[in-house]
């Protein structure tokens, strides 16, 4: 082979050689990810979303991400404090801090290792130890607390680079005899509670018939204390009115006769009894 075909060969493998170390010298970090910046397995930076520059065969990247991560659990299994089993099937939303990448990686490497390790480990352990705590009763009736408590004790457990967002406990399955049983409670309260609004709704009804028949009741005795006084007050006023007429007789004899020539329609008696007296009227 000529110089001069060695020189084009050496020449081509160059360029090709330069685009492979172009090409592997760029990296792209996604929004919603932090890249780990490595040199020879030593983590140099922490690089932001976008593009950037890396050593060749020295630097390598591994990506962490920062999103909103969700964990679903079925089948766990706990006792309330009445010691009733139940199943529950629990979901963990998380993210990781992009402050905290570093340490996810120095620590766990990935994110699924962290999970794993930190926090699939908790779940059970935080949902027995809560629930525990709850009758069966409870646990269905304060189903809110109960999230909330297996929430707060899932968080003071979990002492990591990564934040519990939110707990939520998707259902509770007791078994069929003891759900049964509480169907049955719940049918005999809610026919106690509507037998007792239609006790209080007799009881209201009877106090308004009461109430009316009262009103009744005063309404007529009112009207015959007020016949009473008219009564009294028409004989007061004709006995007032006879006592007058009696006063003016006594001091005024001779009214009768003036009284009885008023209503005398100037007619003499049709028939007379024997010895009787011709009624007249004096004038003066």
């Amino acid at each position: 082979m000529s110089k001069k075909g060695l020189f084009v060969i050496l020449t081509v493998a160059g360029f090709i050689l330069a685009l492979v170390a172009a090409f592997l010298s760029i990296y792209t970090v996604n929004e919603g990810e932090r890249g780990i910046v490595l040199r020879n397995g030593k983590v140099v930076t922490v690089a932001g979303p976008g593009m950037g520059l890396k050593i060749p065969f020295i630097e390598s990247v591994e990506k962490i991400t920062v999103r909103n991560e969700a964990m679903l659990y079925k089948g766990l299994s706990a006792y309330s404090s009445d010691q009733q089993p139940a199943q529950m099937t629990v979901s963990v939303n998380f993210h990781i801090p992009p402050s905290e990448v570093e340490r996810v990686y120095a620590g766990y490497k990935t994110v699924e290792n962290m999970k794993t390790r930190l926090i699939a480990r908790q779940i059970p352990t935080q949902l027995e130890n809560v629930f525990g705590q709850y009758t069966a009763v409870s646990a269905v009736q304060n189903r809110t607390r109960l999230v909330l408590d297996v929430q707060n004790a899932l968080r003071k457990s979990v002492d990591g680079p990564v934040v519990i967002d939110t707990v939520q406990i998707e259902n509770i399955d007791f078994s069929e005899a003891y759900e049964k049983s509480i169907e049955d409670r719940m049918k005999a309260e809610v026919a106690i509670a509507t037998r007792r609004q239609n006790l209080e709704t007799e009881k209201i009804e009877a106090q308004i018939t009461v109430t009316k028949a009262q009103a009744t009741a005063d309404s007529k005795l009112a009207a015959a204390k007020a016949d009473s006084e008219s009564i009294r007050l028409r004989g007061s006023a004709e006995a007032e009115a006879i006592r007058a007429k009696g006063e003016a007789l006594k001091d005024n004899p001779s009214l009768v006769s003036l009284t009885t020539a008023e209503r005398w329609d100037g007619k003499l008696p049709a028939s007379m009894i024997p010895g009787g007296s011709v009624p007249f009227i004096s004038v003066k």
